[in-house]
This record gives C-alpha cells, structure tokens and sequence, in this order.
C-alpha cells in the first residue's frame, strides 16, 4: 500500500485502508482466471486510480468495486462503512448476475452495464476503465504464457470479450475524453487483439 501513503494521509489514507481491508476479507479465497488471488486486481486497479491523481472515494471504489457483485456484500453495508458517494460508485459498477437461481445471460448482464456506464459519474467510469485496463493488461499477459486454452476459464471467448472491452473503451473516451486512462485503455486493447491474433495463427484459428 506504498502507493495509497504516498498520495494519502490522514482520514483519507485510513478510508482507504479501510476499503484494502474489506477488498481482503470479502475476496477471499477467491481466485481469477489468470490464476492469481482475486483482490490483486482489485489492489492493482487502486493503485492506478491513485497514481493517475484520483481522489480517495474513487480509489477506495477500486478496492470495493467488485465486492457487491461477486461476494454479495449488502450495498447498504458498502455505504453504512464507506459513506454515500463510494456507495454509489460500486453500485454504477455492479452487474446483477443471478434472477432467483438462475444465471442471466452474460450478453445481456454486459448491455446492462454499458447502458449503467453511459449514465455513471465521471469517477466510476474512471474506475470501470481501470477494471478493463488491468484485465486487458492480464489476459494478454496469460494468454501469451499458456496460449488460446486459456479462454475455456473465461465466461467468453476471445471475439465477445473483445467486444465488451471495446465498447467500455469508447464510453470511456466519450467520457472522459483525453484523459490518460482512456488512451491507455485503448493501447492495452489493441495490445490484447494483437495477442489474440498471434495466438490464433499459431494453433490455426480462434
């Protein structure tokens, strides 16, 4: 947490601890695709905010912004700990994925969540193309490392979730316009179709 005490301090820094803390207890056990402990994207999409000059509600909602969505922590518990606007964020970025027992489709839980982003605060689309960001950057990362099998451990293969991630993109420099984040998003984008096509000529296909 190096980089939250060297943008930090006081209440500010202890929110944010707070919320690292939270990330901790609600993610774990929990891992991701890459294989890695789930709450390092959620750490790594924190620091970016931070490093990028965000405030601590919006990096605190790095930290949170899965937590709802994926663990079923309340929201009314994410605002009693963390306060309204934080709340909000996590909201703006939680997909409902369940109707009773049932999985909704993944297609349209991702138009949901376009429609929500085109509507969210600047600062929650901030924290959505930080998530998009650090997920780009890792599937490339894997992908390269163990070749195209690894999309039987994704909800989606490589065409759909370059989709979702291109359409992120695009609310995001709608949005957010010649913010940093949005040219960085578009780079790792282009990075990860460009490792999807290496990997499909080498095996002969998608």
């Amino acid at each position: 947490m190096g980089w939250a005490t060297k943008r930090f301090s006081g209440s500010e820094l202890a929110l944010v601890r707070r919320a690292h803390e939270q990330a901790i207890l609600a993610h774990d056990g929990q891992m991701r695709a890459s294989g890695e402990p789930y709450v390092v994207h959620c750490v790594e999409v924190a620091r970016m905010l931070a490093e990028l000059g965000l405030d601590y509600h919006t990096v605190a909602a790095g930290l949170l912004h899965d937590v709802v969505e994926d663990q079923d922590v309340p929201l009314a518990d994410i605002e009693a700990r963390f306060g309204p606007a934080v709340a909000e964020m996590v909201a703006a970025l939680t997909e409902r994925k369940r109707e009773g027992d049932v999985e909704r489709p993944w297609e349209i839980r991702k138009r949901e969540a376009l429609d929500r982003l085109c509507r969210a605060s600047l600062e929650a689309v901030a924290v959505k193309a930080a998530d998009v960001l650090h997920n780009a950057h890792s599937v490339a990362l894997v992908l390269r490392r163990e070749g195209r099998g690894i999309w039987r451990r994704f909800s989606r293969g490589p065409e759909e979730t370059l989709w979702y991630y291109r359409s992120v993109a695009q609310i995001v420099r709608e949005r957010l316009g010649e913010h940093p984040l949005a040219k960085e998003l578009d780079g790792a984008i282009d990075h990860l179709e460009q490792t999807v096509a290496s990997a499909a000529a080498e095996t002969g296909g998608l």
